[in-house]
């Protein structure tokens, strides 16, 4: 009898991370498309305006 219960408790665990793991699966799943619409959420840079001289905007000129 022992056997038996050591075989249902060891089936009754395996069952446990099955399900387990295809939760822990779905919220993976749910959080990559909570992160794809957050990325598909940030604007595009605007264009440079009109008159502007395409170099302006490319580089940082500092001294020290």
């Amino acid at each position: 009898m022992n056997i038996s219960m050591n075989t249902s408790s060891a089936l009754a665990q395996s069952s446990s991370d099955v399900i387990g793991m295809t939760v822990l699966k779905k919220s993976i799943d749910i959080e990559a498309q909570a992160a794809m619409t957050l990325i598909n959420a940030i604007p595009q840079p605007q264009q440079q305006a009109v008159g502007l001289p395409s170099h302006l905007g490319q580089n940082i000129n500092t001294t020290a």
